[in-house]
């Protein structure tokens, strides 16, 4: 990995292999910027602004992203632990295979994006809206999603062992039959199609 002392990052550009670990570019805008393979372990970018600019593999682990704000970004198969993201804003984005953990995620908003395959294992993410999202296939063991408003979000195939969703809305939500029988769902708000799913994956008879 090479070390990126005295290298100006610039719009309209890619960057591969760089080590950014001591980058600060809190409260900067950055444009179709796209880093690949590079780290940017401990680095200061809260407040940050992306505009369609795309990550992939990158190393965030120990990185400031608080208050930061995402367009159309796409981090594919990154690596966000112990990283701050309270206060921050996703839109439209694109976090496919990426690895979120250890980290203090609230407050934030998450509108349009797309979380397949994401590792959110026991991530605090209660009373957050999650109202759309696709989280098929994620890894949701002993998150905690209590309160969360997850109307419309597609969980197909997402692992729920453990989830926390005491007093969720899933409303028009996707969850498969393990979903059911292995999520904690006291509480939970449901529409009568969910509720049928739920009985029959409990092995009960609807006549």
């Amino acid at each position: 990995m090479s070390a990126a002392a005295g290298i100006e990052l610039t719009d309209d550009t890619e960057y591969t292999g760089l080590d950014l670990s001591e980058l600060r570019a809190d409260g900067q805008a950055w444009v179709r910027r796209r880093f690949v393979g590079c780290r940017f372990g401990d680095a200061d970018l809260r407040g940050l602004v992306t505009e369609s600019c795309s990550f992939d593999e990158c190393d965030f682990t120990g990185a400031d992203l608080g208050d930061s704000t995402h367009r159309g970004a796409a981090l594919r198969t990154c690596t966000l632990h112990r990283v701050t993201l309270g206060g921050s804003t996703f839109r439209g984005c694109s976090l496919l295979g990426t690895s979120v953990l250890n980290s203090r995620l609230r407050p934030i908003v998450l509108t349009d994006c797309d979380l397949t395959l994401a590792a959110l294992g026991r991530a605090d993410l209660r009373e957050t809206d999650l109202s759309g999202l696709r989280l098929r296939e994620a890894n949701l063991v002993e998150s905690d999603l209590r309160g969360c408003d997850l109307r419309g979000s597609d969980l197909a195939g997402a692992r729920l062992r453990g989830t926390r969703l005491e007093g969720a809305d899933l409303r028009g939500a996707r969850v498969d039959p393990d979903g059911w029988v292995q999520a904690r769902l006291t509480g939970a708000t449901v529409d009568a199609e969910l509720a049928l799913s739920f009985a029959a994956a409990h092995g009960l008879r609807i006549t």
